[in-house]
């Protein structure tokens, strides 16, 4: 039996919870920010802010308390959002200590320093004298359908095979398998960029411009990605993975989305801090990652034009049909 701590309680959060109960064999721990977010798992059942709707076993212990969530824990998993990463860390690292596993969920780019999250964590507690073992959680995995208990196949990257290899043995389940993968650049990259690429499929779907459009951004995006993250150190077969292609399709033509909701409400001419408001709470990382990605681009000279246009529409307040205008526009070239 091991005893995990689940430091953030968003709808992944949760769901990673969710899911680590109904496998059973664990003791699970949920923590929350927010004192109310606890107080009401503990008292209905289920994250009414994050995941209405789905029952919370009562094995899952609820906390706002970083020590309490992290005393005695073997495998702590983080999945706050990417611009809270550094200082939640910052916060957890005097309950941290030798012969944790930690294993970050979170997909996003810091800005200003362009790092990866498994960066900002090692840079955190790299300050605090700790050198823990770290792992990458990514793929294809809407949180809804998680929690339900559909089947998903995601994957755990790391340095350490012991790591990777724990983490699939424990959070493997009848409907969560994972693959293992130590190629931590292209898992994390593409689980960031890929929600830069769904806010533009999102804007063709929002314009009406019909499936052929999607696609091509798929296609074009997979490819921008692949450049940078290739160029950054990672792996061109990481990318053709489930934390490359399988993620990003699902996220660009998933009803359930955020990033593609965020993209199709811009393409239908809604204001970007409207939309960002209606989400209550909730993280597009998109939204955040654009800027950083293209940061990472110049940063290696890669071209990045679909990134280009997306950061354009949602920093510049440039209208979505001229951004596609311009990307059909560019002049032509081999494939």
């Amino acid at each position: 039996m091991s005893r995990i701590a689940v430091m953030g309680s968003g709808a992944w959060g949760t769901a990673i919870a969710i899911s680590l109960a109904r496998r059973g064999g664990h003791e699970v721990t949920l923590w929350a920010h927010a004192m109310e977010v606890s107080e009401g798992i503990r008292e209905y059942g289920e994250n009414r802010a994050f995941l209405p709707g789905f029952p919370i076993p009562k094995i899952i212990s609820a906390t706002s308390s970083i020590q309490e969530a992290l005393d005695g824990a073997e495998i702590v998993v983080s999945v706050v959002p990417s611009h809270h990463v550094r200082a939640t860390y910052t916060q957890f690292a005097p309950h941290l200590r030798p012969g944790q596993m930690l294993v970050s969920a979170t997909k996003g780019i810091e800005d200003g320093s362009l790092l990866r999250m498994s960066q900002v964590i090692l840079d955190v507690l790299g300050g605090f004298g700790l050198h823990l073992p770290l792992g990458v959680l990514s793929g294809p995995s809407f949180a809804q359908e998680v929690a339900a208990g559909l089947p998903t196949a995601i994957t755990i990257a790391s340095d350490s095979t012991d790591l990777a290899a724990g983490i699939q043995r424990e959070f493997g389940s009848q409907t969560l398998r994972l693959y293992t993968n130590d190629d931590l650049v292209g898992v994390e990259l593409g689980g960031a960029l890929k929600n830069v690429i769904a806010i533009a499929a999102g804007i063709a779907a929002g314009l009406g411009l019909g499936h052929n459009s999607v696609a091509a951004i798929i296609t074009r995006g997979i490819a921008e990605t692949t450049r940078l993250a290739v160029a950054c150190g990672g792996r061109r077969e990481t990318l053709a993975g489930l934390s490359g292609v399988g993620d990003l399709v699902l996220t660009c033509t998933g009803a359930l989305s955020r990033n593609r909701t965020v993209g199709a409400e811009l393409g239908k001419g809604r204001r970007l801090s409207e939309i960002l408001a209606g989400l209550k709470g909730k993280v597009a990382e998109g939204v955040r990652t654009t800027s950083a990605a293209l940061g990472l681009a110049r940063r290696y000279g890669v071209e990045m034009p679909i990134t280009e246009q997306v950061a354009a529409i949602l920093n510049e307040e440039k209208s979505p049909q001229d951004a596609m205008r311009e990307l059909m526009a560019r002049p032509g070239r081999d494939e």
